[in-house]
């Protein structure tokens, strides 16, 4: 069985600020454009079975600079909907909502069409993407590559490793790095995390 490789998009001026950043579609820094292009090494040498990106052009972005101008977008991949957090910091949520957590509580709905997501919505969305790149990786041809976000590239992690959407809380994910899913005596592992070249 094939690895499962998780980009998570360079960095952008509100990852940068740790503003949330959900559906709102911002480009990559100069910074970012560069943590981008250094992954292009990771991927030189490889020919991946399937590349699948986020629609947001951070990400898109990322995967061209990166190398994988054959990626075809997904919007399953998109961001977790923030809803009514969009923009906003944790720090100022919790200013009124002391012990908020995104994991367990939650986001109010937002305007714009932003209704905004639970944990468990964005674990179903993850199962999709599971289930679509699973016979790719089953067929052994060589890795499946994903480009997209933080917090859903972690809750992604957390149902490959069979764990309640909630707990991608545990897998903390660096902007511009390559992390690795893989198996060992068929049982699911992860084989890299926050890796750069």
């Amino acid at each position: 069985m094939s690895d499962l490789l998780l980009v998570r998009h360079g960095e952008t001026e509100w990852s940068a600020s740790g503003r949330h950043t959900g559906r709102t579609d911002i480009p990559l820094t100069p910074a970012g454009e560069e943590q981008a292009a250094s992954l292009a090494p990771c991927f030189r040498d490889m020919e991946p079975a399937l590349v699948l990106a986020s629609p947001l052009r951070r990400a898109v972005a990322t995967a061209e600079l990166a190398g994988l101008s054959a990626a075809t977008t997904d919007p399953d991949l998109c961001e977790w909907d923030y809803g009514g957090y969009e923009g906003v910091t944790t720090a100022d949520i919790r200013r009124t909502r002391p012990h908020w957590s995104l994991w367990t509580d939650g986001v109010p709905p937002g305007g714009d069409g932003r209704p905004g997501e639970d944990a468990a919505a964005v674990g179903a969305r993850a199962d999709r993407v599971l289930a679509r790149v699973a016979p790719a990786l089953a067929e052994d041809r060589g890795p499946a590559v994903l480009v997209a976000h933080s917090h859903f590239l972690r809750v992604l992690t957390a149902r490959y490793l069979g764990l309640p959407p909630q707990d991608g809380r545990l897998f903390l994910l660096r902007t511009g790095t390559v992390s690795a899913l893989s198996t060992e005596h068929g049982l699911p592992v992860i084989a890299a995390w926050n890796t750069r070249p």
